[in-house]
This record gives structure tokens, sequence and C-alpha cells, in this order.
């Protein structure tokens, strides 16, 4: 398949599940699929933690404890995103957002124009993503992603940057937990919602990544009726 053409009615796709699914490498290879912007919700708090702003600051003590960032402001930061030329032009796939009812519902008002095509839940059990997270680390300056084995020279250098490897401080167990408990009580209400509107899809989201990915394309093709 030609890995950079899109649709001509536009690829707007949500990915969602839990944290350790898989989300971001998933959203990076179908955005390069479709030849549409991967958005990111978490590269562009973590950008603003980077800068360290006020904004960044009041985010970092967020993501530290494990919690999420309000409403008003992801609403905002997405709103402004999806609204630059090439999202408006090809479409998006939006990883991290919505995470409640409440996004959702602000989503469906900015984007009355041009609807989200799917919803996809990538399924993976939380034992599962609680061990992923867990052995997940993290460069400090790319922000490149690494599983740790235990065999990992100290100090741990990024192989694609040089910087400094290590445990971000929101993958830590009781993080990790506090962070679970939110999607369950905050976000797991988003399946019952897009299923009410007949765009949701589940997607099993265990196995390799090209087998994910296979998954995940045959269901975002399904929903344009490719």
């Amino acid at each position: 398949m030609d890995t950079t053409s899109t649709p001509a009615h536009g690829v707007r796709a949500i990915i969602f599940g839990r944290q350790g699914a898989g989300k971001g490498t998933q959203c990076q290879m179908l955005g390069a699929h479709f030849g549409v912007p991967h958005i990111s919700t978490g590269d562009m708090l973590r950008a603003a933690v980077r800068q360290d702003s006020p904004l960044g600051r009041a985010v970092k003590a967020v993501l530290d404890a494990g919690g999420l960032v309000d409403d008003e402001m992801m609403v905002s930061l997405v709103q402004g995103r999806i609204g630059q030329d090439d999202a408006r032009t090809a479409g998006y796939v939006l990883d991290g957002f919505p995470r409640t009812v409440g996004q959702a519902r602000s989503l469906d008002e900015m984007t009355v124009s041009r609807p989200i095509n799917v919803v996809i839940d990538l399924e993976v059990g939380r034992d599962v993503v609680l061990a992923r997270l867990s052995a997940r680390r993290t460069c400090g300056q790319c922000g490149a992603n690494f599983v740790a084995t235990g065999a990992e020279a100290e100090p741990w250098t990024c192989a694609r940057c040089g910087g400094s490897v290590g445990q971000r401080a929101d993958d830590t167990p009781e993080a990790i937990g506090r962070r679970l408990d939110l999607y369950d009580s905050q976000t797991a209400p988003l399946i019952d919602y897009y299923r009410g509107g007949s765009r949701l899809v589940v997607v099993d989201g265990v196995g390799t990544p090209e087998e994910v990915f296979g998954r995940l394309c045959r269901a975002v093709e399904g929903a344009l009726g490719g």
C-alpha cells in the first residue's frame, strides 16, 4: 500500500486505551501510513514542561502526581492544533484526547463540519500495561522510549541522541496505579459515549507492533468504507 496516501475525504481518527497500550507507537505509524499528522497531547504537555514556563511547571506537578490536566486547558490545546492547515485539510490521528466525556463533547462541537471518522479502543489488559509501564525508560532529551531488562549499563545513555535515560516520575508503580484508576473512573465511560454514536471499534492491542498495526489499519479503512 502507498504509505503516504490519504483518502480524498480525509482521515480523522481517535485512538484511546489504557496508558501503556501502545497508542503512541501505533498513532505514529498510522499517521505516516495515511499521510496525516499524529497529534499527541502528551507530547504537547511534555514540551510545555521542558520549557519550564509557569504553565509547564503547573503541568509537571499534575503529571508527576499521575493526574490529568483539566479539560479547559486540553480542549484549547487541541482546538488550536486541529485548526492548523495540515490537520484541517488532510485530517489527523488523535492520541491522548479526549480523555473524559466532557472533552469528547467539546471535540464533537468543534468538528461539526469535519466529523471524526472512527474512534478506536486499543484494548490491553491492566496487568499487561502495568508491567509495560514499570519497565519503560525514557530519554529526558529526545523522549525516546526503551524497555529496561536489568542488564543496562549505568548511566544509561540514549542511543538516538546521547541524552540521559531514566524512569519518568509518572512511571513509578504508585503513579501508574493512580493513572490507571483515573482511566477506569473517568476515561472508560468514553467507550459508552462513542458506542452510543456507533463510532467505536474495539481493536485487540496485544501482539507484535506489526500485528496490531494491521488490525488498526483495517479498522480505519473499514470505517472509511475502504
